[in-house]
């Protein structure tokens, strides 16, 4: 029979009332879920709460504060399920140790829901597999996202997943079906039902958050790329802020309809209150970064795969935080005098900018998708992309609509090595290819950088080549490090090595 406290008790626990935290914590109490909070800023559970009230039509309390780890325990139905919203690294662990402090049970879940890196992720599993089951899930969609239904990448024990999927799949974003779009709620105390939620188990302990860092490096290559059409547009068009936001905004209703590229049109109309110039061009150009895209351009160094504009995203935020040094490089070189267009010149740039834009696109989410095929073979996972992608339709950054697109690619063939092959992007990439390369061209001719849009292109054009000029490097490699080669009139798989230095130069086959 039920005691009649539990009837006030808890069904989650939440420990971190940042920005994620709070959204997260009002977005569960939305969802009928009586929420019991904890955080070491006590300022923060009363903020929490006050705002709970605010928004909140019913006169049951929420959302119940906690001033210890031991009170949030007490005030939680058993087996307890608590979720964490803390930075990556330390915090999580000291978090964990404070927990077993407290008195946790080996059957309790205690979910992560940062971004930590994911073979941190396998190690906790492992550690604190006798004191609790800890379990992950990636987050993605910002402070508004968290509050009114984000992407969520969950991942670890199966068991555990029976439990949380019901409330993953309440509060995530939801999309229609049919057209994938997002059926959005953007007012508390609204509750999306019907819809496919943008919440799906995707492996084992580590494989949603190696998700979730992909989808950054990603987001970091998709940003690069419309920084760069800003660039290309402001500079080397000499248009207005404004006047790029007027291009974006007409480019958002077709092929390029994204997120980020919504709310780029925003942030380049946005005025400074004082002086009414564009914020934009007041802002100091040095990008921070937290470490997510990095670590997926070095993953795709370990495991082999390439994604290179990517890693060019990564080093556009490098190159950009060293500002007196470009300053000093401004100095030394003069800018490169270029004619001025007429207007059907600029009209001609415009629309090869945006197939340029469009190419990169499905070129770094190729990158991507191809980085989680090869890392999923390598760790064992069972990773299913087309769920993937239809995660990433709503809620996430870069939410956008080709995403449907790749999941149709992966609906049709669920073996497919990469995007490029997939007929419908192949079709596309043929069709604008052409303006992708004046694009690039004229860029260049404009001495204006442009190393994801670039580097996609050498990477369309490197995958698409039957032949490439490694043969050569491997004569190389052979010449100064005896590293052998393979023959392509001779059976695969079979070594051979060049006596470079000797007057026969004589071939040596290696057993």
């Amino acid at each position: 029979m039920m005691m009649n406290n539990e009837l006030t008790l808890c069904d989650i626990g939440f420990i971190g009332l940042g920005v994620m935290g709070k959204n997260l914590v009002l977005n569960l109490a939305d969802n009928g879920y009586r929420v019991a909070v904890f955080d070491l800023d006590d300022e923060k559970i009363t903020a929490t709460i006050k705002q709970d009230i605010l928004e909140n039509t019913e006169k049951t309390p929420r959302i119940i504060g906690c001033s210890s780890y031991t009170e949030l325990l007490a005030k939680l139905k058993a087996p307890h399920l608590i979720v964490l919203s803390v930075p990556a690294g330390d915090p999580v662990d000291q978090v964990c140790a404070s927990l077993i402090g407290a008195g946790i049970l080996p059957d309790d879940i205690v979910i992560d829901t940062g971004n930590s890196l994911w073979t941190d992720t396998v190690a906790r599993e492992q550690k604190y597999k006798n004191n609790f089951i800890l379990f992950s899930s990636a987050v993605s969609g910002g402070e508004v996202g968290a509050r009114f239904g984000p992407a969520l990448m969950p991942s670890g024990s199966a068991y555990a997943w029976t439990r949380i999927k019901p409330i993953w799949q309440a509060i995530a974003a939801k999309v229609d079906p049919e057209t994938g779009k997002p059926l959005e709620r953007t007012k508390p105390g609204e509750i999306v039902k019907q819809g496919e939620p943008c919440a799906a188990y995707i492996g084992p302990a580590g494989a949603g958050h190696y998700v979730k860092m992909v989808h950054n490096g990603i987001e970091y290559a998709d940003m690069q790329i419309i920084c760069e059409a800003y660039h290309l547009l402001r500079i080397g068009l000499a248009l207005s802020p404004t006047e790029v936001a007027d291009i974006f905004e007409h480019w958002n209703k077709g092929l390029l309809n994204s997120y980020l590229m919504e709310i780029s049109v925003e942030v380049l109309r946005h005025k400074d209150p004082q002086t009414s110039v564009a914020l934009v061009d007041l802002i100091l150009d040095k990008a921070g970064q937290k470490g997510t895209g990095l670590w997926t351009a070095m993953s795709s160094l370990e495991v082999g795969c390439p994604a290179p504009t990517i890693a060019q995203a990564v080093y556009a935020r490098s190159i950009s935080s060293f500002k007196s040094l470009r300053l000093a490089g401004a100095e030394v070189f003069d800018d490169i005098t270029v004619e001025s267009l007429n207007s059907d010149e600029k009209e001609a740039f415009i629309k090869q900018l945006h197939d340029a834009i469009y190419c990169a696109k499905i070129c770094a989410y190729a990158q991507g998708f191809q980085l989680m095929k090869l890392a999923a073979k390598e760790h064992g996972w069972q990773l299913d992309f087309a769920s993937i992608a239809k995660i990433w339709r709503a809620g996430c950054i870069i939410r956008a609509a080709f995403l449907q697109s790749i999941t149709a690619a992966f609906e049709r063939d669920e073996h497919l090595e990469n995007l490029l092959l997939d007929s419908f992007f192949a079709t596309q990439l043929q069709a604008h290819q052409e303006n992708w390369r004046k694009l690039v061209a004229k860029a260049t001719l404009l001495g204006l950088p442009i190393g994801a849009i670039s580097s996609a292109l050498a990477y369309f054009d490197a995958m698409r080549s039957a032949v490439l000029p490694t043969n050569l490097l491997q004569g190389q490699r052979d010449y100064f490090g005896a590293h052998t080669f393979e023959r392509v009139d001779k059976t695969a798989g079979k070594k051979y090595h060049v006596l470079w230095s000797s007057k026969q130069q004589e071939i040596i086959a290696i057993e």
